[in-house]
Order: C-alpha cells, then sequence, then structure tokens
C-alpha cells in the first residue's frame, strides 16, 4: 500500500497486540525494575529530619526508613550531636515492614558491618595499621579496629614489649599500656561469634637479636632492671631484662651461702637485678641480686670479737680443712684449717670431725673484707686466752661494776661462799698448819750407839753437827711463821668488827 493510498471501511491496517509473554518480559526489564529495601542489607542514606529519638532516613525507591529507639540510643553521643539534615550515613536494613508498615533502620550496624568488612579486607591483604590500646582483660589488650574492638592475646604481643611486662595481676602487667600507639594486622575474624584477633608481633619485623643489640646498648653498669628468671644452672641463673638474658653468678644471688641458684629462685620469678657488667664486644650482662639486698655482714660478725669461744656445727668437710656453722643469728659460715682442728698431726679432717658434729670453737681471725671467719678446735683450751675467758665469763654473768654489793661469780655458778669470818679462821688456821708442818722433823740419829769404826766417827760426828743445825734453823723459821700467822689473824678480826657495824646497819 502506497502512502498516498486511501484509507477506506473496508481496508483499515490490522492493529498489533502485546501477548502476555511479552508483558512480563518488559516488567522484568531494569527499565521497570523496582529497587526495595531488603533486610540484612547496608544502604546509603540522607537525613530527611531530626527530631528528639527519632531519625528519618531516605533509602531512595521513594522510601524513607526510621532510626528509633534502643537503635538511636545506641548511637554515641559526640556522633549524635554532628548529625544534621542532609547528611549522608550508612544505614543497615533491620526490618523492610514492621507492623506498622515503617522501614526499621540502624546507624550503629551499619558502620559495624562496615568494620567487618574492613577486617575482612585486611585478613585477606595481610596489611598491618595503626591503633591505639583501649583497654584489657586477663588474657591480652583490647585494640579497635573501626567501631569493633580486637583483642590481642598475650602471646601476640611483641617481643619487645612483652619482655617489658611485669606483674602478677592483669592490672599491674597492662594498665600502664592504655593510650599507647600500637601497630597491629588482622589474623582472624569470626563475625557470628562477633570474634577480631589481632597480633603484633606478626605486624612486626623485628627479631630477638635486634632486641638483644637494642638493650645492651641502652644498659649501663650500675643501673637497676626489673627481669624475670628464664632458667637456672650449676653456676647461676638467666635473667631476662627487656628481651636481653643477663646471668646473676652463683656468688651474686645471695649474701646466704648457696649451693644451688633453685634454693632462692626459681624460673618465673620477677626480680630486681643490678647491672654490673656490659661486654658488648662478646654480649654478655652481668647482674647482681644480692647488691641490692644490703651487706649483713656487718651486722651478724657486729657481736663477735677474735679470740671469742663459739659454738658450731660441721657442714662440710675437705682436704685443707672443716667447715663450721656458727650457732649465732645469721647463716655465718667459718673455716677450721686443718692445722687447727688438733695439736696431733692430722692427714684429712675427717680423722677427727664428722659432718653434724657440735662442737666449741675459738675464733682466730674476722675478715671484714672478704666475709671470711678463722676458727680453731685446738686453741680451745689454750693458756694464751685464759684471761679473755674469765673476763668473757664474768660479763656473761654481768660482773661488772654495777654488780649489787656483796655479788660474786661464785653467786652465779651455784657455789655457796663462805662468811668473811669462817674465811678469816680458816687463813689462819692454814698459816698454823704449815707452821706446824715445818716443826716436824726427825730427830738424828743416835750414831753412839751404832757400831761405827773409827773411819766412820768423825764424819757421823760432823754430820750430827750439821743436823742440830737444820733443827735450830727450823725452829726459827717456825717461830717467824706463828708471829706472822698471829698478826694475820689478828688483822682478819679487826676487819670482821669493822664489817659488822655496816651490816646491822644495813
Amino acid at each position: 500500500m502506497t502512502e498516498n493510498a486511501e484509507v477506506t471501511p473496508g481496508n483499515e491496517p490490522e492493529k498489533e497486540f502485546m501477548s502476555m509473554e511479552q508483558l512480563e518480559s518488559m516488567l522484568d526489564e531494569d527499565s521497570f525494575a523496582v529497587d526495595f529495601p531488603k533486610a540484612g542489607e547496608i544502604r546509603d542514606g540522607i537525613i530527611a529530619s531530626l527530631t528528639e529519638g527519632q531519625i528519618l532516613v531516605s533509602v531512595g525507591a521513594k522510601s524513607e526508613g526510621l532510626i528509633s529507639g534502643k537503635e538511636y540510643e545506641a548511637i554515641p553521643p559526640d556522633i549524635l550531636s554532628n548529625l544534621k539534615v542532609g547528611n549522608a550515613i550508612p544505614v543497615y536494613v533491620i526490618n523492610p515492614e514492621d507492623q506498622s508498615g515503617n522501614l526499621i533502620l540502624s546507624f550503629i550496624k551499619a558502620v559495624e558491618e562496615q568494620s567487618w568488612l574492613e577486617a575482612e579486607d585486611r585478613l585477606k591483604s595481610g596489611e598491618a595499621f595503626d591503633s591505639k590500646i583501649v583497654g584489657y582483660n586477663k588474657g591480652g589488650l583490647l585494640v579497635p579496629l573501626s567501631t569493633i574492638r580486637g583483642f590481642i592475646p598475650a602471646s601476640q604481643i611483641s617481643l619487645s614489649r612483652r619482655l617489658n611486662i611485669s606483674g602478677e595481676t592483669p592490672e599491674q602487667k597492662y594498665k600502664s599500656l592504655i593510650g599507647e600507639e600500637i601497630k597491629v594486622t588482622v589474623i582472624e575474624v569470626d563475625r557470628e561469634r562477633h570474634r577480631l584477633i589481632l597480633s603484633e608481633r606478626a605486624a612486626s619485623n623485628e627479631t630477638r637479636d635486634m632486641i638483644r643489640d637494642k638493650v645492651m646498648e641502652e644498659l649501663q653498669e650500675g643501673e637497676t632492671r626489673v627481669g624475670r628468671v628464664t632458667s637456672l644452672a650449676d653456676f647461676g641463673a638467666f635473667v631476662s631484662i627487656g628481651g636481653a638474658d643477663g646471668l646473676v653468678h652463683l656468688s651474686e644471688v645471695s649474701w646466704e651461702h648457696v649451693t644451688h641458684p633453685s634454693q632462692v629462685l626459681k624460673v618465673g620469678d620477677e626480680v630486681k637485678v643490678k647491672v654490673i657488667s656490659v661486654d658488648r664486644d662478646r654480649r654478655r650482662i652481668g647482674l647482681s641480686i644480692r647488691q641490692l639486698q644490703g651487706d649483713p655482714w656487718s651486722k651478724q660478725v657486729e657481736d663477735l670479737k677474735v679470740g671469742q669461744l663459739v659454738e658450731a656445727e660441721i657442714t662440710r668437710l675437705t682436704n685443707f680443712g672443716a667447715f663450721a656453722k656458727l650457732n649465732v643469728p645469721g647463716e655465718l659460715e667459718g673455716l677450721i684449717h686443718i692445722s687447727e682442728i688438733s695439736d696431733r698431726r692430722v692427714e684429712h679432717p675427717k680423722e677427727v670431725l664428722h659432718v653434724g658434729d657440735k662442737v666449741t670453737l675459738r675464733i682466730l681471725k674476722i675478715d671484714d673484707e672478704q666475709h671470711r671467719i678463722g676458727l680453731s678446735m685446738r686453741r680451745v683450751d689454750s693458756a694464751a686466752y685464759a684471761d679473755q675467758d674469765w673476763k668473757t665469763l664474768a660479763a656473761d654473768f654481768d660482773m661488772g661494776a654495777d654488780s649489787p654489793e656483796g655479788e660474786t661469780l661464785a653467786t652465779h655458778i651455784g657455789a655457796e661462799e663462805p662468811a668473811l669470818e669462817e674465811v678469816v679462821e680458816e687463813a689462819a688456821a692454814d698459816e698454823v698448819i704449815a707452821a706446824d708442818e715445818l716443826t716436824t722433823v726427825e730427830e738424828p740419829v743416835a750414831l753412839d750407839d751404832a757400831p761405827v769404826t773409827e773411819e766412820l766417827a768423825e764424819p757421823a760426828a760432823e754430820a750430827e753437827a750439821v743436823a742440830e743445825e737444820a733443827v735450830e734453823t727450823v725452829a726459827e723459821a717456825v717461830e717467824e711463821v706463828k708471829d706472822t700467822a698471829g698478826d694475820l689473824a689478828e688483822e682478819a678480826a679487826e676487819a670482821v668488827e669493822d664489817v659488822k657495824p655496816d651490816d646491822e646497819a644495813a
């Protein structure tokens, strides 16, 4: 049919109608699709209005949703105060249509969901990020990633930070770390369990050698550090200070005598140590525990002096002598040199002594500088110390100038002290007896009755004369002694008379 053909009722063109299949196909095309909100999705919205307790948000498709109730209250005040009409915010669709036909939204859940998505992205990439320590619990530190909090287990804290942590309780260990900057990486994400695990150790490239070198550069002799015992050996204890291990030699563990550090320390103990040497070339650190405790030696030996007798117990036997623990306050031990054990020759102390023997010893030497005490067993009864022993005994019984009148050593040791009259009478009696003994001289043998020859007569006569002369000399001496005894008795009697009035007055 040509354009100029006339249309008559008999020749109108036929109209084309769409089938149902064509209509449904057209409705499925994007141009006719309506993007209705779905539960669980996150949308970008625009704040349409702000009222007390409610925010109206436009989410497209001519839809407006509400943030109200608990979701409104969950918004932090500092964020809420900055929200204004027209601001773009993310929202999470909680319910596309509630009983009242309202679209229910959440701002906090949307932000949290975005944080979880960020955490998953960081887990895949392994990228580290900077954050700040905001809290702690018994197992480690709390660090935020956007709006969610991640957890750093103690085992995932960096080596340098972990070695500087001290204390028994979580508060003692971690409280001082709050507010510190920290670099971490995501190592686990579990949204269902709301679990985000972070690691500082994985984000750090530090090695133990790097930490040790850094600590050794900072260490100075004489400074005090807090460390932790990492291992024990026969020769001492190793203590970690900030990541570098130092040695506390057995002689620097304690002022008391110890044969193994386990007697006073155990692995894991937190201890204060003094840095006594730093050898950077050999990478060795010398530490001391006892130098921070004060030297008890001076206090322990202040009541001891050379020549004093002490009770002790034998603790060790060696080729050169025996060690004995003194029975005095403190843990004092001295050496009995083998030459001071006995007056006779001793090849080994075990010939005379055994471990555990209780003995009395004399102090020969006190060496304050070397902390040594020299002892002797063979000089316990030496006469050279008799005067000192008596003075010590008198001092033990407080027999000084302040002793009560009439008090003597016999009073303390239990002997009965005789009266003054008895002493005088006994002294006088002793003098008389001595004089009588001197007068008892055997009479000379009568030579006349003896059958002697003429050759013996003259010597016998001379002997008789000498004997008679000796008797006369002795008699004179006896008389002098008797006179002296009498004078002593009279003087003693006068002394008694002088004392009695004072006693009666008392």
